[in-house]
């Protein structure tokens, strides 16, 4: 994989080089329905996988227009987190535009519920996020956070939550096709009351520090920032698209605004977006 600059209203472009260079825009429009992570495919069936964790870095690093090349169908897994891709992307540093930065605001709440998961997304000042997750298991359990969503806050409470499963569901998913590159390495895997990793969690919170990514980037596939708060009960990446669909389809829901640079608030005047530079 290999994140290149791009053109002011670029946005974000998955490149295959592996598929003859076809493009697929990282907008919800494309997420198609998919087991365990987010999918964007465009209109000639070209997919790109696993695409979360770094849509969640691109969010954390304010990064508004970009063209990821890849060489296969999915995004590599690294360790499971977004950590590694906000590490390179910081490396290698943020070149400003002169162009506004532009955000979606949310102006009416919307809701999207299916049995006791339920997403919402409410008016607010900046774009925060409240999660709260519930699993029959006593390492995992009963957890909420919530948290107002900037690029210091996301380096340091979410960027390095990793995505986490149970020992006892691996043979079932492997034998479905699923999670067969899955390992110590790129998750935290849970058996019992124990933690498998070496090291035990990053966060004493982790579980649902990384659904709180998770939604960072999905949202993310709004088409930029989001200004106001989401709130996910239990809820995973399906509810976070069919959120978007429901906040899309209702004009009076949202609104096109500008941000001050690195703020996720209102900008009454024209500041800069910023792109990864190469």
């Amino acid at each position: 994989m290999t994140l290149r600059p791009a053109p002011v209203d670029t946005g974000i472009l998955f490149r295959r080089a592996d598929c003859a260079g076809a493009t697929v825009a990282a907008q919800w429009r494309n997420v198609q329905e998919s087991p365990l992570c987010t999918t964007v495919t465009n209109r000639e069936g070209v997919s790109v996988a696993t695409v979360e964790h770094l849509m969640a870095a691109f969010a954390g690093a304010e990064i508004d227009n970009l063209i990821v090349d890849l060489d296969g169908p999915e995004v590599p897994v690294m360790d499971g987190s977004a950590e590694p891709f906000l590490f390179l992307i910081e490396r290698a540093g943020l070149l400003e535009q002169q162009a506004p930065r532009r955000a979606i605001k949310v102006l009416k709440r919307v809701e999207v519920a299916d049995g006791d998961r339920k997403v919402t997304l409410s008016p607010d000042s900046s774009f925060g996020v409240t999660f709260e997750i519930d699993f029959p298991n006593e390492i995992v359990s009963r957890q909420d956070i919530s948290l107002t969503v900037d690029a210091e806050s996301f380096r340091a409470d979410v960027a390095r939550a990793r995505t986490f499963g149970f020992f006892e569901d691996v043979e079932r998913l492997r034998a479905a096709g699923l999670a067969r590159g899955g390992s110590l390495d790129n998750a935290v895997v849970v058996s019992g009351d124990r933690i498998l990793n070496r090291g035990g969690l990053r966060y004493a919170d982790e579980f649902v520090r990384h659904k709180v990514l998770d939604a960072v980037g999905d949202l993310y596939l709004a088409g930029g920032p989001i200004v106001g708060h989401f709130h996910g009960v239990c809820s995973g990446h399906a509810l976070n698209r069919r959120l978007l669909e429901a906040l899309f389809s209702d004009p009076r829901a949202w609104c096109r605004t500008t941000l001050a640079v690195g703020e996720l608030v209102e900008a009454d005047w024209a500041p800069r977006a910023r792109v990864a530079r190469a």
